[in-house]
């Protein structure tokens, strides 16, 4: 029997939601059919700050990309909508 070394999964954060509002997103959403801005809040998310199109097709691509890990979400909400926003400052074409 072949032992797994992969990493365990890391659970999101209850009520964080920086992945649904500091990174850009450019394609259409639901709501948003241009997409939407750095810094703001998807329409998509509840009153609860869950994505209402989690496991959905409708779902945009980047979203799926996006799987919490430490380094991005950070031991809080605060550091996690930081390293996201310098994501997004350093990934923005110039």
């Amino acid at each position: 029997m072949a032992s797994s070394s992969a990493a365990p999964a890391f659970a999101c954060r209850p009520r964080c939601a920086a992945c649904c509002i500091a990174p850009s997103i450019s394609s259409a959403i639901p709501g948003m059919p241009e997409g939407k801005p750095a810094g703001v809040r998807c329409i998509q998310l509840d009153d609860e700050d869950r994505c209402k199109l989690f496991g959905r097709p409708e779902r945009p691509a980047v979203c799926l990309s996006l799987t919490p890990h430490e380094d991005m979400c950070g031991s809080s909400r605060e550091q996690a909508m930081r390293w996201l926003g310098w994501m997004e400052d350093e990934t923005r074409p110039r």
